[in-house]
């Protein structure tokens, strides 16, 4: 997952290939609910891993549930509708797959609750809920805002003769909370009534089956009337597979359309045409834009059809979420799309109406933004935009998709970890199957002589930016560790071998450890042997030649930081910025002394000094690759700079450099 303060999204060109999603978040959190009130054990298979499941997961631990993780299994031992707990304070931070369910099912058990999230769940409406369940007698109290949680539940005196009045037309969830929570207390037939109109049926349909899956039979007269039989009572499957998400799938369906030939589809598995979510029926949408979808039970495959996608009309109310990546889709339609009956995203993570017309004109687009409908009218002028996402995992997937314009300009998310919400690793996901021209793909290179410390600099700029990192020093002393764990000499005779081998050395550098393959190699390549070793393979001219083609291929979306001796004058001349970094060999000296004093080897400055002062004549005098700066690179001296303010610099620089590019 990216945690960076942001992200930049260099041009994109095409797509195609494979991606894997994660279990549905509408899925996921209902079938814990519903095992945690069941008697016995259920098995969740494929449950996702992500920010709403785990405060869900939490909240069932405080109420006694047992959770036993394996894998992408989990394992709930449910508490049959009497959670051991009687008293729980519960954080549901800005889950509402959460919040609601849970809120009617603890009301109607009764004990000693708090309710609470993060600040935006205190602005999403829970009172139409609190007013049905306050209908059956239940004791909820407001701890801020009428209307809002915070909430304190307590004891319910219950009162079951009367239909339950709920209204429809505000959050879907409302009903389901009712319907998940009201078996519980089926002593005699229930009567649920939706007031107005039903959003999102979608999602009621969901809930339905999954309560069928545990043994309730709700009985329903169109949407507006609902049963649940007396005598029902939840029995655990055993176990449940979750389905992959299908909003999720939205991106990429959305992506297939964009930019997939039809001889590399984008191919998404997990989900199928056959899905029990609404937002399959995205599908359906995406078609009418002029996208090629084909599938089966469990995959789709997506590639380009219409170009320019055509613009629609559209009433979305069966796929609210999914429906905000058509808004994205219509800055490549051929005309004015419009999206209606979508109130309901003023009401979710954020106001998402409000949200996306922002954030569409950044980009150019001109956006007509109603009570309910958003209408969309594609750039004349793209424009690079930085995307706010408003804490809103949808706003910074959808929007991912905008790097494809014509303009080629820049899109930059921000707080693009928010998508922790229901996909940890979509930017990862989207990167591996979306393709771009190299010199599209940020290079910041950073050379400099030795212990001028450009591998931690270098490396803190590549975290600061969520940028892939390079040590190219490494690479020499790794062909060499590899070369002779394959019993291979480090000698002529040898050298051909070596380079077949160097081509494509599995290296990767990650949290400052350097791995071959699995094996975490950072030790064993930083001996004085090691280096030696590495002397002998740079040595050959074929190791040097495959060498260079294995740092080319660290360039990799959405960026790289590379540094070494020659990474801005040799490997990648046409890098954006450059940085030569040095400092005086005394003050290097310093630096290197206090290094291997810590580790207890015995040195003296003056020695170190002298071997850097002779390192450094060489490192300029040899033939091949030189140390020298670049001549377009921007010199930094870190004599007396904390490395905290030289990775400020070096930010300071590639932002000012993006600038100027756009």
């Amino acid at each position: 997952m990216y945690a960076t303060a942001f992200l930049d999204i260099p041009p994109l060109d095409s797509a195609g290939g494979s991606v894997t999603l994660p279990g549905s978040k509408s899925i996921s959190n209902r079938v814990l609910l519903l095992s945690a009130l069941c008697a016995g054990t259920t098995l969740v298979q494929d449950l996702l891993d992500s920010d709403d499941t785990r405060v869900m997961l939490d909240a069932l631990r405080l109420l006694g549930c047992g959770v036993k993780h394996s894998a992408a299994d989990v394992e709930i031992t449910g508490f049959g509708g009497k959670p051991p707990a009687a008293h729980a304070r519960l954080f549901l931070g800005n889950a509402g797959t959460a919040m609601r369910p849970l809120a009617a099912a603890l009301a109607v058990i009764g004990g000693d609750f708090e309710l609470s999230g993060v600040a935006r769940m205190h602005e999403r409406p829970i009172g139409d809920l609190v007013d049905a369940l306050r209908q059956l007698g239940c004791d909820i109290a407001y701890l801020g805002v009428d209307g809002y949680p915070p909430l304190r539940i307590g004891r319910p005196q219950l009162k079951l003769d009367a239909p339950i009045r709920v209204r429809g037309d505000v959050s879907s969830q409302f009903l389901t909370a009712l319907l998940m929570a009201l078996p519980l207390v089926a002593q005699r037939d229930i009567v649920i009534e939706v007031v107005g109109e039903l959003i999102s049926r979608p999602y009621i349909e969901i809930t339905l089956n999954l309560l069928a899956r545990f043994g309730i039979a709700v009985e329903r007269e169109g949407w507006q009337r609902f049963t649940i039989p007396a005598g029902s009572r939840y029995q655990s499957p055993g176990s449940i597979h979750v389905e992959a998400d299908a909003s999720s799938a939205s991106y990429f369906i959305a992506l297939g359309a964009i930019a997939a030939d039809a001889s590399m589809p984008v191919t998404i598995h997990g989900v199928g045409e056959a899905s029990i979510q609404g937002d399959i029926r995205f599908i359906e949408a995406a078609r009418l834009m002029g996208a090629e979808v084909q599938g089966g039970p469990n995959h789709l495959e997506v590639s380009r059809g219409a170009w320019p996608l055509r613009a629609i009309d559209l009433d979305c109310n069966h796929i609210p979420d999914a429906a905000m990546t058509l808004a994205v889709m219509a800055l490549f339609a051929d005309g004015t799309t419009r999206l209606a009956n979508i109130a309901s995203w003023r009401v979710k993570e954020t106001d998402r109406l409000a949200a996306m017309a922002t954030e569409l004109r950044k980009l150019g687009a001109t956006v007509n933004e109603g009570a309910d409908f958003l209408e969309v009218t594609p750039p004349a002028r793209w424009q690079a935009a930085s995307i706010h996402t408003y804490d809103d995992h949808r706003i910074a997937m959808c929007f991912s998709l905008a790097a494809f314009n014509p303009a080629g300009v820049r899109v930059t998310i921000e707080d693009p970890k928010c998508v922790a919400k229901t996909f940890p690793d979509y930017f990862e996901a989207l990167f591996s199957v979306v393709r771009t021209a190299a010199p599209h793909i940020p290079v910041i290179c950073v050379d400099g002589p030795t212990a001028s410390g450009k591998g931690t600099l270098a490396s803190q700029v590549a975290h600061a930016l969520g940028y892939h990192y390079l040590d190219s020093g490494a690479l020499y002393r790794i062909a060499a560790f590899a070369a002779i764990r394959a019993g291979l000499s480090l000698d002529a005779a040898h050298e051909h071998t070596i380079a077949k081998m160097a081509e494509t050395l599995p290296v990767r550098f990650s949290g400052g450890h350097v791995f071959l393959a699995e094996l975490d190699v950072t030790d064993a390549i930083r001996t004085e042997e090691a280096g030696m070793n590495a002397s002998k393979v740079s040595a050959l001219p074929s190791v040097r030649t495959a060498l260079v083609a294995l740092q080319h291929g660290f360039r990799r979306l959405p960026g790289l930081v590379a540094d070494g001796r020659d990474m801005g004058t040799v490997i990648f001349p046409d890098a954006p910025l450059k940085v030569y970094l040095t400092a005086s060999a005394a003050h290097r000296a310093e630096r290197r002394h206090k290094q291997l004093i810590s580790k207890g080897i015995s040195t003296t400055i003056d020695s170190l000094r002298q071997d850097l002062e002779a390192r450094d004549a060489r490192d300029m005098n040899r033939a091949t690759a030189p140390l020298k700066p670049a001549g377009d690179a921007l010199l930094l001296d870190n004599s007396h700079q904390s490395v905290e303010e030289s990775v400020a610099q070096v930010l300071r620089w590639w932002e000012s450099r993006k600038q100027q590019t756009q």
